[in-house]
């Protein structure tokens, strides 16, 4: 290797989902978010990187996989200024950013230790009350906490 090399080449996409400027520390959480840990498609996982916007950021690069989009947008909760790029034969076909829902539910866990999902089998669900910054409130304890330091399950 030559030292007038600058960046390391990651494999062109041919067909699938690349989601950009996750912040660094929200990167791993996306992962899990997508259920990323056992996916048979190709995955390309950039931490770290430099970034103009957030100084650092991450990178999720899927291969021959689209998401739906309720499934993207749970990404909001952690990475708000996350963008989704959809790819086909080597081109981007649709490029927007991710948009927080109304409610979020099965992902985050309530921090209230009183809370009936923590002590009955059944699925969390969330309200958002402000979108910025990010606070979601249990729908079942009314327990309010902010995105960044919402717990997922």
């Amino acid at each position: 290797m030559t030292a007038d090399k600058k960046e390391l080449a990651v494999a062109a996409l041919r067909h699938g989902t690349v989601i950009d400027h996750i912040p660094s520390d929200a990167l791993f959480a996306a992962v899990r978010i997508l259920g990323l840990e056992n996916t048979s498609h190709a995955v390309t996982i950039g931490c770290n990187l430099t970034s103009a916007k957030l100084g650092t950021k991450g990178i999720i690069k899927v291969a021959d996989m689209v998401f739906d989009s309720d499934t993207l947008n749970r990404i909001a909760l952690i990475a708000p200024t996350a963008v989704v790029n959809i790819i086909r034969d080597y081109e981007v076909v649709d490029k927007h950013p991710v948009e927080l829902p109304d409610t979020i539910s099965g992902i985050v866990k309530c921090n209230n230790p009183k809370c009936i999902t923590n002590n009955e089998p059944m699925t969390t669900r969330f309200d958002v009350i402000s979108r910025d910054p990010v606070t979601i409130r249990c729908r079942y304890c009314n327990h309010s906490v902010p995105g960044a330091e919402a717990k997922m399950r």
